[in-house]
């Protein structure tokens, strides 16, 4: 392989996912052509248990911004939050200009306005009407279904060829926002000559099609219409398509729609900023709740993957005030849960249980409640036969989708086909071909409550063993003899009792241990205060593994007097 370096991207055309590839959300991806740069998209993660304390994760930009005098832009295929959702976080350090449709900007604005380092940028509104030429690319939006408006797919062309960038899509034939996707477009584009097809994933293991969201309308009719008391219903808030579907689903049973969390209000108001959500009924406000009778209510509600503090798992557990549900209310989950979050999800569905109310998703339920807004094989399959590319690279999911992806374009002939890692250098050219030539380093940054800090930051890694092994912590006291001056003073976290009495015996005979390396120590002569307290923590840390079969964190602090 080439040996990667700044030379490297003088010339050519080269793609480079820095998130995405491997993993949902974090979608962040690179293209190179002749010494200049694009990003496409820039998007949040959710973190796991593997990061205590940090609620989302986000791409590193490091490796691009040593190019940052040469990014023509960044360009935001739709407005969900694992592709835009990092952009306030980013733009401060590489300060380009955004290239997206009106909604996408409605919903970057309102992100970005919150944030005072954000103040100046360059948001330009794009259309599948026309192409935008920056030198050396040449990009051509086509229109795609999903579940917010104006998704597009790209067309990139350079001189080494053209390829496609699909972001997310569907084929609903019937979708409730916007129009089916432009299959006239995509063919067109087929006919002039496609390189490669770097396309989304998700639902690349799923067989069929993902369906349409007029049938989930037809659905949420039939449970609004069974459930006796009152409905709350959770979704993504930025599924516009979704909000009009329980919109119709609720007038069509005779009641009102209130909607609880930050994210729907403002999603909502960039819908209607854009002309979306106009011909449905107006939205109920909390206050008005208790006048209204609770079988002619419905909650929507943020929180649809079990996160603590949204509305969802506040009313689940009593949290809310003045609202709470019980037996005869039903509770509805309008979407899937994203790898990782079954825990959480399942957390609050027991809260619900547990308080008599009927749970209703898309595993139990008849009718149905939630359509994919990615496609499954037989619409990637339509896809790859109306664009015909030489190349496929599959992006946009965990590996096992990748694979899969990968599969289904074997099946049909394609025989150049790529599975990419973050921070694979995959060289684009129509006389080369199109292979891995070599890879870049690539992280995520951690997002805490008050700072931005590396996914491996140590700080991280002490939280997550402190999870699993708890700490220890020791103040010894010495005179000038080294002698213990006074009773060492030993805090355990996550490992005793502090009221049982066998466990105070653990910490008299932490004591006595102490008392035993002092001993060693005086013997020995040593005098050097590091090399002192290093021996008491490793000798307490034997120990406490020999007595609890795990070793935790310990410090110890030593002061003379």
């Amino acid at each position: 392989m080439k040996k990667v370096n700044k030379t490297t991207f003088a010339t050519g055309f080269h793609f480079i996912p820095l998130g995405g590839s491997e993993e949902f959300g974090i979608n962040f991806n690179l293209y190179a052509c002749d010494g200049k740069w694009m990003i496409f998209d820039c998007g949040i993660g959710f973190a796991d248990h593997r990061f205590p304390g940090v609620d989302i994760l986000l791409p590193d930009p490091a490796f691009v911004e040593e190019y940052k005098n040469d990014i023509l832009g960044m360009v935001i295929t739709h407005g969900h939050e694992d592709h835009v959702g990092a952009v306030p976080y980013l733009w401060p350090r590489l300060k380009c200009p955004i290239y997206c449709t009106k909604f996408t900007a409605a919903v970057l604005r309102a992100k970005m306005n919150e944030r005072p380092d954000c103040k100046g940028a360059k948001i330009i509104e794009i259309s599948t009407e026309s192409e935008l030429v920056l030198d050396p690319f040449r990009f051509q939006f086509i229109h795609v279904a999903h579940s917010i408006p104006q998704a597009v797919s790209t067309v990139i062309e350079t001189s080494y060829g053209r390829v496609v960038h699909s972001g997310d899509w569907n084929l609903d034939p019937t979708p409730v926002i916007d129009t089916p996707t432009d299959e006239a477009a995509f063919r067109a584009a087929g006919d002039k000559g496609i390189l490669a097809y770097i396309g989304d994933s998700t639902n690349a293991p799923q067989a069929g099609r993902a369906g349409t969201e007029s049938d989930v309308v037809i659905g949420l009719e039939h449970v609004f219409a069974e459930a006796p008391g009152r409905i709350l219903i959770t979704i993504f808030a930025s599924n516009i398509g979704r909000i009009q579907s329980i919109c119709r689903a609720a007038e069509k049973t005779g009641r009102s729609v209130c909607m609880l969390g930050r994210s729907l209000h403002r999603m909502t108001s960039n819908a209607h900023q854009c002309g979306y959500l106009g011909q449905t009924q107006s939205f109920v406000s909390e206050e008005e709740l208790p006048f209204l009778p609770s079988d002619k209510t419905v909650l929507m509600v943020t929180g649809s993957q079990g996160e603590a503090q949204a509305a969802l798992a506040r009313i689940a557990r009593g949290d809310w005030k003045g609202i709470k549900l019980g037996k005869g209310d039903t509770a509805v989950f309008s979407s899937k849960a994203i790898p990782g979050n079954e825990k959480d999800i399942n957390a609050v569905k027991n809260y619900l249980s547990a308080a008599g109310v009927t749970i209703v998703d898309n595993k139990n339920s008849r009718h149905k409640v939630h359509v994919s807004g990615h496609p499954y094989r037989d619409e990637i399959a339509d896809m790859l036969s109306w664009i015909k590319p030489k190349a496929v690279i599959p992006v946009h999911g965990e590996r096992l989708m990748l694979e899969a992806h990968a599969n289904l374009a074997r099946d049909m002939g394609i025989e150049t086909v790529v599975i990419p890692n973050n921070g694979s250098v995959i060289r684009l050219s129509q006389e080369e071909g199109v292979e891995i030539v070599d890879h870049v380093p690539t992280h995520a940054l951690a997002v805490e409550p008050n700072r931005v800090i590396s996914s491996h930051h140590k700080g991280i890694a002490e939280r997550r063993k402190l999870q699993f092994s708890g700490a220890a912590h020791v103040t010894v006291v010495l005179d000038s003899r080294g002698f213990l001056a006074a009773t060492p003073h030993i805090t355990l976290i996550g490992m005793i009792d502090d009221t049982d009495e066998e466990d105070q015996e653990i910490l008299e005979e932490i004591k006595q241990e102490i008392d035993d390396v002092l001993l060693e120590i005086r013997e020995e002569e040593i005098t050097d205060m590091l090399r002192i307290e290093e021996d008491i923590r490793i000798c307490i840390r034997r120990m406490l593994n020999d007595i609890f079969g795990f070793k935790p964190k310990v410090s110890v602090h030593l002061l003379r007097v």
